[in-house]
């Protein structure tokens, strides 16, 4: 294990990127599984099975909404921590991923809306191929171990969740059937009530944690996507860095706490269990027309190319004109097995075509699209990062 950051306590996420290849190929073999599972003698179970009904939520609903806001909320305390004392702490760094997120957006929507311009119908779609999945995009660069440089990882995190942040201000803005302004009100008062307690230097996690209980049922409620209560709930959670405080202290703060306890059960718990609850996708009645539609084309090409161009080039200016740097020890050629891991849409992709269409073969159409893409991506993310990780084999 490389323990060569001296100075500062590793963080929870970066010992996970680093050590936690297992996470990754059980993500792989769960989604796999997901996917042969829907397309045997058990579909029906299977399918059956996610929209069993548990309270006011469907089991796949719990799954999506609730266990994921926990692994946003870990993902987010790692975000919080690198803009404080890491990674993302200077402008540099800082603009490089959320420039990035937004090329990345913005291209793959426009190569949706090109393939689908003259078709109003499927025109509604055009957010599909901007998400990017988190955890399997970090999943398959785990893969790599100390190949990548945890600085080109941090990236891809950051760039993943700000990326999921736009994606549910796009489901707010354009698919959101009704906001409940009573519900989004009532969130910003907790919110607030996270923000005293922080600003009044509350350590007990108990406090943050039961408001922030609170914050996900508001948000829940309010229409806007639940994961987001786990990201604002993160970034309430104090990381106290004083000055004289010697660095071994640091590991008691509530952040620090926070990010061991959930570093396990995200890891082998929740992202498998979300990955086998998404990953299954019936091919049942799908002939080869079907990937020549303006539709499917759309969906794959805009996570393929679109995200390939939108983040490596953005990322290729901004560093051409001295705006940000790249990462830490990173080659162009890893960069760009990165900008193609961001092409794997999977769950947030299928979460926002589910509210574009509501016509089922619709449906199985972007699903082909958004599976070809986020496999094609995938593979040739993989690709690249295997051969030109091998230039990097120090430990970081």
């Amino acid at each position: 294990m490389s323990l060569l950051l001296t100075g500062r306590i590793q963080s929870t996420l970066r010992h996970f990127l680093h050590n936690e290849a297992a996470g990754g190929i059980i993500l792989m073999m769960v989604a796999a599984l997901a996917i042969a599972t829907a397309n045997s003698p058990l579909a029906e179970t299977y399918f059956q099975i996610l929209h069993v009904y548990i309270g006011p939520l469907s089991l796949q609903h719990w799954i999506n909404d609730a266990l994921m806001a926990i692994f946003f909320l870990l993902v987010g305390l790692e975000i919080k921590r690198e803009m404080l004392d890491g990674q993302l702490s200077t402008w540099s760094r800082r603009i490089l991923p959320g420039a990035a997120a937004a090329g990345g957006m913005i291209v793959p929507a426009l190569i949706y809306v090109y393939f689908n311009w003259d078709d109003p119908s499927t025109l509604r779609g055009w957010a599909i191929p901007t998400a990017t999945d988190i955890a399997f995009a970090l999943g398959v660069i785990s893969l790599f171990g100390r190949r990548v440089p945890t600085s080109l990882k941090i990236f891809l995190a950051a760039l993943a969740i700000i990326d999921d942040l736009g994606a549910v201000i796009v489901i707010a803005l354009f698919y959101t059937a009704g906001l409940n302004l009573l519900a989004l009100a009532a969130a910003a008062l907790v919110v607030g009530l996270l923000v005293w307690l922080n600003r009044t230097g509350v350590k007990s996690l108990g406090p943050y944690l039961a408001l922030g209980a609170v914050l996900w049922v508001l948000v829940f409620a309010s229409g806007v996507h639940a994961t987001l209560a786990g990201v604002i709930l993160a970034l309430t959670i104090p990381l106290k860095l004083t000055p004289g405080t010697p660095e071994a202290h640091h590991s008691e703060s509530p952040l620090h706490r926070l990010e061991h306890a959930l570093h396990k059960p995200v890891a082998f718990a929740i992202v498998p269990i979300f990955g086998f609850a998404n990953a299954g996708v019936s091919f049942t009645g799908v002939t080869t027309a079907v990937f020549a539609e303006p539709l499917t084309m759309g969906v794959a090409t805009g996570l393929v190319l679109g995200k390939l161009i939108g983040v490596l080039g953005t990322v290729a200016v901004l560093v051409k004109l001295d705006i940000a740097d790249l990462p830490a020890q990173a080659s162009w050629g890893q960069m760009t097995g990165v900008a193609l891991l961001c092409g794997i849409g999977f769950t947030m992709s299928l979460f926002i075509g589910l509210l574009a269409f509501n016509d089922p073969t619709v449906q199985d159409h972007l699903k082909i699209g958004i599976l070809m893409g986020s496999f094609t991506a995938g593979t040739l993310g993989a690709l690249f990062l295997g051969v030109f990780g091998r230039r990097n084999k120090t430990p970081v």
